[in-house]
C-alpha cells in the first residue's frame, strides 16, 4: 500500500521535467506515468521492488536506472517541500494576469 509520503511523491513527479533520467535518455511521459503506477503497486517493502518496476515498464529501463529517478524523485520533492523551488513565472497578457494571480493566492491559500 502507498503511503501518503509516496502520493506526495507521485503527485510532485507528475510537475516534473520527463527529461531527467539515468544513462538510458530521457524518460517519456508515458514512461514516467508508468513508473508513477509501478511505484503505487510495488512500495518500498516489495522485495526485489526496482527490478519489478522495470519488468512493469517493459524493459524499457533497467533496475538501475528505475532506481536512480527514484532518488532523484525523493530529491526534487525534498526541494519543493523545502520552498527552495520558485513558482514558475509565466508571461501574461493585461488580459490574463489578474487569472493568474488569483489562481496562485487561492493555492497558496489552502496549503
Amino acid at each position: 500500500m502507498a503511503s501518503a509520503a509516496g502520493s506526495k511523491q507521485q503527485q510532485a513527479m507528475m510537475s516534473l521535467p520527463s527529461s531527467r533520467g539515468g544513462g538510458g535518455g530521457g524518460w517519456t511521459q508515458r514512461q514516467n506515468k508508468q513508473f508513477e503506477c509501478a511505484l503505487a503497486v510495488y512500495d518500498k517493502e516489495t522485495p526485489d521492488r526496482w527490478h519489478n518496476i522495470a519488468r512493469y515498464m517493459g524493459g524499457a529501463k533497467s533496475a538501475d536506472e528505475v532506481r536512480r529517478h527514484f532518488d532523484h524523485l525523493v530529491e526534487d520533492v525534498a526541494r519543493i517541500e523545502s520552498g527552495r523551488v520558485p513558482f514558475p513565472r509565466y508571461s501574461s497578457s493585461s488580459s490574463s494576469r489578474g487569472a493568474d494571480d488569483g489562481n496562485r493566492s487561492r493555492y497558496l491559500k489552502y496549503q
